[in-house]
Order: C-alpha cells, then sequence, then structure tokens
C-alpha cells in the first residue's frame, strides 16, 4: 500500500532495526493492582521472544495450559519489552525459581482478577534511531513538534499483516466466503487483517484529502472533491492537519462515547485541544457508520462481511514526547507513549515518510 503521510517534509534517511537494544516496549497498565487477591501479578521483562513464546515456556515449567496465564495485549518479538501477566496465586512459590535467559521477572504483586487481553492503558516506547546526520536530527525535531503538538495519524503498522504484508488478501476471500478457514483464531486474524487494510486506505484517503483542503482554494476544491461549497469552506477553517468532515463519527478521547460530527464548531475546538477525536471504520455487522459527506467518502471502503465491524480512532495524541540528538555515536533516541493498539513503527514511518519495514 502506498500510504499519504501527514506532514509535508521530505523523507529522512536513517537506519532502524527492531532489536532489544535500539526498540523497548514497557506496557502501562489500564488500572492499578490492588496488593491483595487470589491472583499472583507478574511484571516481566522478555526479549526476542513473542508473549505467546513466553507464555509457552512459563506454562511448560508450571505444567499448565495457556489459558490459566492472562495478559493484557502481545508484544513485539524482536524488541526488549516489559509486560504484566497474571496466574493463580498457589504458583507463587514455584516461579520463584523460574530461569530463563530470555525472560526475568521485575516484580511480583497480587490482584483480586486475573488480567485480560484489552485491560492496558498504552505502551511507553524508547527507540533508537542510527546513522543520523545532524541536518536529519534537526528534521526529525521538527518532525516530533510537529506530532507534539498535533497528534498523528493511527495506521495499523506492517505486523498487522502477516511477514509477506499480504494476509489481507487471503482475508478478503475469507470474508467474503470465498475462501474457507476452518482455524477460528486463524480465520478471524485474516478477516481482521483486511478490515485493517480497508481502514487503512480510507485513512490515506482522508489524509488526501486533508493535504488538498491545505493546499487549493474552494473553486479549485470543488471539482476534484465530491464535497459541497459550505463543506470544503469549513475545512478550509479548521486550523488542524487532519481535516473533520459533517457526518463523521467522533469519540470522546482517549475513551468514550460516539457521536456524528454536525459542524459544530465546539467539536472542532475540542478536537484542536485533544478531547475528541475522528473515528474510522472496521466494517462489519453492528458497526457505527458515518453520515452524510463523511460517508460518502467511507462507503468505498466498507464491506459487508459476516464479521462484526467496530470504529478505530483516526488520530491520536502520543504522550510524553522526548527527542535526544547523540551526534557523536549519529543516534537519534525517542521516548513517547501511546494508546492501546497503535503501532510505534507508525510513528517512526511518519517521521521518515517512507516504509521502514524491520
Amino acid at each position: 500500500m502506498n500510504r499519504f503521510y501527514s506532514m509535508n517534509h521530505s523523507s529522512i534517511d536513517f537506519v532502524f532495526k527492531q532489536t532489544a537494544r535500539d526498540f523497548v516496549v514497557d506496557e502501562i497498565p489500564l488500572y492499578e493492582f490492588s496488593g491483595e487477591g487470589e491472583h499472583l501479578i507478574l511484571h516481566v521483562r522478555k526479549k526476542n521472544l513473542t508473549t505467546w513464546e513466553m507464555i509457552d515456556k512459563i506454562c511448560v515449567y508450571l505444567g499448565i495450559k495457556a489459558k490459566e496465564i492472562g495478559y493484557a495485549g502481545l508484544k513485539d518479538k524482536n524488541a526488549m519489552t516489559k509486560q504484566y501477566i497474571s496466574v493463580n496465586k498457589k504458583y507463587e512459590k514455584q516461579m520463584e525459581s523460574f530461569d530463563n535467559p530470555d525472560i526475568k521477572i521485575l516484580s511480583k504483586t497480587y490482584h483480586d482478577n486475573k488480567i485480560r487481553t484489552g485491560h492496558l492503558k498504552g505502551n511507553r516506547f524508547f527507540i533508537r534511531l542510527k546513522k543520523v546526520n545532524p541536518t536529519n536530527a534537526k528534521k526529525i525535531s521538527l518532525a516530533l513538534k510537529h506530532i507534539k503538538e498535533f497528534g498523528l495519524p493511527n495506521f495499523f503498522g506492517y505486523q498487522r499483516f502477516g511477514n509477506d504484508g499480504d494476509n489481507y488478501i487471503l482475508g478478503e476471500k475469507v470474508a467474503r466466503g470465498q475462501a474457507k478457514e476452518r482455524n477460528p483464531k486463524v480465520k478471524k486474524l485474516l478477516i481482521n487483517s483486511y478490515q485493517s487494510h480497508l481502514f487503512n486506505l480510507w485513512l490515506s484517503r482522508r489524509l488526501e484529502i486533508s493535504a488538498l483542503i491545505n493546499s487549493f482554494s474552494v473553486k479549485e476544491l470543488e471539482p476534484m472533491l465530491n464535497l459541497s461549497k459550505h463543506t470544503l469552506e469549513q475545512m478550509k477553517e479548521q486550523t488542524h492537519p487532519f481535516k473533520m468532515i459533517v457526518g463523521d463519527v467522533i469519540e470522546h478521547y482517549p475513551h468514550g462515547r460516539l457521536f456524528n460530527f454536525e459542524g459544530d464548531q465546539d467539536d472542532i475546538k475540542r478536537f484542536e485541544e485533544k478531547k475528541v477525536s475522528i473515528t474510522g471504520l472496521l466494517c462489519g455487522k453492528k458497526a457505527w457508520q458515518a453520515k452524510d459527506e463523511a460517508r460518502l467518502i467511507e462507503k468505498d471502503y466498507d464491506e459487508k462481511i459476516a464479521a462484526d465491524g467496530a470504529r478505530r480512532y483516526a488520530w491520536i495524541f502520543p504522550e510524553n514526547v522526548e527527542g535526544e540528538y547523540k551526534e557523536e555515536e549519529a543516534w537519534y533516541e525517542l521516548h513517547f507513549s501511546l494508546p492501546k493498539g497503535s503501532y510505534a513503527t507508525v510513528l517512526i514511518e511518519e517521521i521518515a515518510k517512507r516504509e521502514i519495514k524491520s
């Protein structure tokens, strides 16, 4: 997919590789653990393992099934990652002797319920970019400043689409009933990949439209875009780089209820203040659809498939964004936090303005 980027600088040259030294992820829990209860909460650090591989090693050691271990989210394999897992308190003594060179237990506490998928606020990242010259370091700093001020598009990262990046092709066939997949987990994975692909296409188109709004007059835009003059004028007045369109589905940020944007200036202001954000469609049943002119664009990326749909933030606001250039090593080091379900590699690609598949 040739995606559209949110910033207008030229591409930036640097080297990025997902390794345990240069890519560190620290999970941010959704809530504080109570310190008491029947579930043992372990803060674990792993490297060069997927979350499932880590869980499998612990299961083999304890002699239990994977469903007995709770986790909030899946973490990258090619990274140093910290996350929380839960297991019944009766295994506490046994876990004290657990020893694996790629898994370290950092701390423990207790809670009254098992950790479940989605029980995380987000993730804190450390990323090191290499072979960065002083000129490109300045460009990275400016890009970071822009992201800190305005946020960035919430694309699905390349990890969502399989090793070859084409899971969505089979996913489309499975979703349309043109191919069968007996394994329910694989089937869901493939369909999710197709839904994500359509979302990315829609988001890229919306970014392209926003860029056109910034670059041309209303008179020039009218023959280019299937939008009313009034809508184009309203979009021209918006100062945020990602333009809202009447009928968009908006959600309170970082979580909250959905509602349709009706052109209210207060909603435009709340988006600029990072209190609400625009959402995109993950096509399927039960999904809230956009209306009016926003729906004219969205319908081109909607499919009637035998799976549940949803909405996903199209635009997110990273927190605690920091950057430091180390000229002697030619490194640029980044620290930032993203909400759950968002990809650090997407932020890096927005800065680089090119694909950086590692």
